[in-house]
C-alpha cells in the first residue's frame, strides 16, 4: 500500500529547475533512504513529500488522513530565546504522558530541564527526533537525522530509527550522506539528481550506472562487500538468484532508471 505517491512531480525556483519528472511512492512500513550529491534537490523533495512545499508541476497523491512526522535537516532558534526541552516537546503534544513515554523510550529524561541553545549535536537530534514520533506518524520523514552527530552515535541512531519502524507501525524516509549505513539499514534508495537517477533495492542502486557515475567505483564496491553477508547471489537486476539452479527466489524489485 502506498502512503505517498509523486507523480511526474517537478519544482522550479525562478528560472532554476530543482527537481523533474520525480515518479516515487512511498510504501506503509519500509525505510526509503534519499542519497544525491549536495544540490540534488534531497531536501526539497522531502518537503514535497510531507506537504511542506507544493510541486510546481506534477501530483502528490497521500493516503486519507496521514500523519507525518517530520525532522528538520536543522533547528534555528533565537539564542537569547530561553526554551526548555519540555516546553518545545509540548508545543507538539501537551498530554504530559506521552511526552513522558517519549523521554523514557529515547532517553532523555536527564535534557528535560535543559536549555535548547545548550544542547549537543546528538542531543538536539534526539529531540527533534522525539517531537516528530509524538506526532505518531504513518510516515516519518527524516532530513539528514546524523548532522552533528558523532561517529559513535550514528550507528547507535540508526538503530533507534529502525527499531521505530517496527515499535510506531510506520514508513520512514530519510535522507544521508553516510552511504555504508544507509545500504545496510534501508529496504529502497532513492538515488537523486534533480531526477530520479534510479531506485530500488540498495545492491541493486550500488551497480546502476548513474550511481557509479556520481559516487564511484571503489565506493560501490566497497559497500558491496559491506552489505553482502548472505549465503545467496543478486543478479543485474538486484534479484536473488539460486547460486546452484540459477533461478529466481525472490520478488526484489530491481533498480529501474527514470
Amino acid at each position: 500500500m502506498n502512503l505517498v505517491s509523486l507523480q511526474n512531480v517537478a519544482v522550479t525556483f525562478g528560472n532554476r529547475d530543482i527537481l523533474q519528472s520525480i515518479n516515487v511512492d512511498i510504501q506503509a512500513g519500509e525505510i526509503a533512504t534519499i542519497i544525491g550529491p549536495n544540490g540534488a534537490g534531497k531536501s526539497t523533495l522531502v518537503k514535497v513529500i510531507t506537504g511542506l512545499l507544493a510541486p510546481t508541476s506534477g501530483q502528490v497523491l497521500r493516503q486519507p488522513n496521514l500523519r507525518v512526522g517530520y525532522m528538520p535537516q536543522q533547528l534555528r532558534m533565537d539564542a537569547t530565546m530561553p526554551m526548555k526541552v519540555s516546553r518545545f516537546l509540548s508545543l507538539a503534544d501537551p498530554q504530559r504522558r506521552n511526552r513522558e513515554a517519549v523521554f523514557e523510550r529515547l532517553n532523555l529524561g536527564h535534557l528535560r530541564n535543559s536549555q535548547m541553545h545548550n544542547l549537543s549535536g546528538g542531543e538536539t537530534q534526539r529531540v527533534l527526533l522525539a517531537r516528530a514520533i509524538l506526532r505518531k506518524p504513518n510516515l516519518l520523514v527524516l532530513d539528514e537525522p546524523l548532522q552533528g552527530v558523532d561517529v559513535t552515535g550514528q550507528a547507535q541512531l540508526y538503530r533507534l530509527i529502525a527499531s521505530l519502524r517496527e515499535e510506531l507501525g510506520c514508513a520512514i524516509v530519510m535522507v544521508s550522506h553516510d552511504l555504508h549505513l544507509v545500504m545496510a539499514q534501508t529496504d529502497s534508495v532513492i538515488c537523486l539528481n534533480q531526477h530520479v537517477c534510479c531506485h530500488g533495492k540498495p545492491e541493486s542502486v550500488s551497480r546502476h550506472p548513474e550511481y557509479l557515475r556520481l559516487f564511484g567505483r571503489q565506493v560501490a564496491d566497497d559497500i558491496a562487500v559491506y552489505t553482502h553477508h548472505h549465503d545467496h547471489d543478486h543478479d543485474l537486476h538486484g534479484d536473488v538468484v539460486d547460486s546452484e539452479n540459477h533461478h529466481h527466489t525472490g520478488d526484489h524489485q530491481g533498480c529501474r532508471h527514470e
